[in-house]
């Protein structure tokens, strides 16, 4: 039966558009599951592929395993966490404020007082320790009465030591803190991080983009029935089907972000999606950042293991040193002279590198982390609500627009599939 045996009416024909939105729909579920996960790559290693990768298209390295030799799929938001988490830092969360900022807002004298509180333990530990380990049969033969008043002083001293090293960081802060790498370095160990700072935030857009599929694949679907009628060819509808599936998700993807500023079309006044959230989306946002991201925490962890971690463990070392000092107070001649000034030295500086961790170690406790977050989170929501449009979009639109290309292909690809299907429903083939 040919396509111009059928009558205009037949209502085969319905099937068209009706089978176009279905696939739509489909098609922009399994895109945006695609863009997610799984958050750890599944797929097969394919000999010689590593060696034959990096001679093809960049758009065929880009298609996450592909460098590493192996088929498969992996999200490509955690696929790229390196590169999300760059995006995330300069297009969203580091561009808001400061690092200098950021650490006002973390509170020093709180930091302070958390260091001073909950390293007590740890500090005498470590005391015991370095000069145990250092003088052993000194220390084991000093009177328990001597032992109590070292660990009397040096515990004495914690919240001056604490407070001395949250001020030589805070005057140094833009020099030992990175908010950037601290952000992409947090989302790189952490895949999920960076998921869910697009399903959370985007949570709406999503499902636009998903339910938007149907309405608009069952429109531009009805555009296949004349075409199909008239060109009589059975392979209209699948060539239809192809433009139809790409479009579908061209159109939704664009619609997430643009227009930027509301318009006027006809009676109605339209703007992009994610655009118009402005205050609940940045909410949203605001609260996942400082509660995963911008923590003090992470902060601790940058400030320790980050590029600039030399230079902080050198301030926490030169706050410390004079402590031991101070510690063993009149003892410290007699230690120079019955061991030697160079073991002496070399405890000193034991004490004060060991002692660097579990001071910062208070740092990582999860309620004073979370104390701390409201302060960031009311930062970083202010300065977003304040964002210019255009900006404001940056937050989720990398996620989408880094592999568009593979989304639009996709629609394009289950096109086709959904032109073969028409032409079986139509015709009875």
């Amino acid at each position: 039966m040919t396509a111009l045996a059928l009558l205009p009416f037949e209502w085969r024909l319905l099937l068209i558009p009706l089978i176009t939105g279905f696939i739509g729909y489909a098609t922009n579920w399994l895109a945006i599951r695609f863009l997610f996960y799984p958050v750890d790559f599944v797929g097969v290693r394919v000999p010689g592929l590593k060696t034959l990768a990096p001679a093809l298209p960049r758009r065929f390295r880009q298609i996450p395993g592909m460098m590493k030799g192996k088929v498969g799929w992996q999200g490509i938001i955690p696929s790229r966490s390196e590169k999300m988490g760059n995006i995330a830092a300069e297009k969203g969360v580091a561009k808001l404020a400061t690092e200098r900022e950021f650490y006002e807002a973390f509170d020093p004298e709180a930091i302070a007082g958390q260091i001073a509180t909950n390293s007590s333990d740890e500090i005498r530990d470590l005391t015991d320790e370095v000069l145990r380990r250092e003088y052993p049969e000194l220390w084991r033969n000093t009177p328990v009465q001597v032992r109590e008043l070292i660990h009397a002083r040096v515990q004495r001293r914690l919240p001056h030591i604490a407070e001395n090293i949250t001020d030589q960081i805070a005057e140094n802060i833009d020099e030992v803190l990175d908010a950037k790498e601290m952000i992409t370095d947090h989302i790189d160990r952490n895949p999920e991080t960076g998921n869910r700072m697009f399903l959370e935030v985007g949570d709406r857009e999503l499902d636009f983009v998903i339910n938007s599929g149907f309405y608009i694949g069952t429109f531009l679907g009805t555009f296949s029935i004349p075409l199909f009628l008239y060109i009589d060819r059975w392979w209209v509808l699948p060539v239809a089907g192809v433009a139809v599936g790409y479009m579908t998700n061209w159109i939704a993807l664009h619609l997430i972000f643009y227009p930027i500023e509301e318009q006027k079309v006809g009676p109605f006044t339209v703007q992009g999606v994610f655009t118009k959230r402005q205050q609940s989306a940045g909410k949203t946002y605001a609260k996942l950042v400082a509660e995963e991201v911008v923590t003090v925490s992470n902060l601790a962890h940058n400030l320790l293991h980050g590029n600039q971690s030399d230079r902080t463990r050198k301030m926490i070392r030169d706050a410390i040193r004079p402590e031991v000092d101070r510690a063993v107070g009149l003892a410290a001649p007699v230690i120079r002279i019955t061991s030697g000034s160079d073991r002496y030295e070399r405890a000193r500086e034991a004490f004060a590198e060991e002692s660097i961790e579990r001071t910062i170690h208070p740092l990582y406790d999860p309620e004073f982390n979370e104390e701390r977050s409201e302060a960031i989170e009311r930062l970083i929501y202010e300065r977003l609500v304040a964002l210019p449009p255009e900006e404001f979009i940056g937050l989720l639109r990398p996620a989408f627009q880094e592999d568009e290309w593979m989304l639009v292909m996709l629609g394009a690809t289950l096109g086709f599939v959904a032109g073969l299907l028409q032409l079986l429903a139509v015709t009875g083939a």
